[in-house]
């Protein structure tokens, strides 16, 4: 969704909008949608020259500031920049269209950040992205993540079933 639809959206919606930007150049685009009000901007570490300046820029305006990590990208030189994020968001599938497989490989990655978060004691959403379902929800949130994104397993269905559906089973494993 582009600047016009967002803008929309966010301006009749009571619900805040998380937005996760898979754009090049992030470091023009970025900063306008938390310019627009969006509640978090989620960038991909790939996308952008100078990730904690586009953070920096972000928080200044107002927005959380977030970072994608796709699953062939190395989490050790974001772990010691955690505290300039807000969100985290670890790949667990590769970028680019709906209903594929969760990658359960990515989750010592998802452990590292959130052994890094714990020992730091700070307060950083761990995000997961991609093939997330009621079988494989658990899993991520074991691994630390406590903030999930699912469009088949919600929209495949009722949504307001699958979605309880999902919070019982992250419930259940609860890191």
């Amino acid at each position: 969704m582009g600047p016009p639809i967002v803008e929309r959206i966010q301006a009749v919606s009571p619900i805040p909008l998380d937005m996760h930007l898979m754009i090049s150049d992030a470091d023009r685009w970025a900063p306008g949608y938390a310019e627009m009000g969006a509640y978090s901007v989620t960038f991909h570490a790939e996308a952008t020259t100078d990730p904690v300046a586009l953070a920096r820029k972000i928080r200044d305006i107002g927005a959380r500031a977030g970072i994608a990590l796709k699953p062939g990208t190395d989490p050790e030189p974001y772990l010691e920049l955690l505290p300039e994020f807000d969100q985290v968001l670890v790949m667990t599938v590769e970028p680019g269209f709906g209903g594929q497989s969760f990658m359960p490989d990515m989750m010592p990655k998802l452990r590292r950040f959130a052994e890094a978060r714990a020992k730091h004691g700070l307060d950083v959403w761990l995000q997961v992205d991609g093939g997330i379902t009621v079988d494989t929800i658990g899993i991520a949130a074991e691994a630390g993540a406590d903030t999930f994104v699912a469009g088949s397993a919600v929209y495949g269905g009722v949504p307001e079933e699958r979605i309880a559906d999902l919070r019982i089973a992250a419930a259940q494993h609860k890191h």
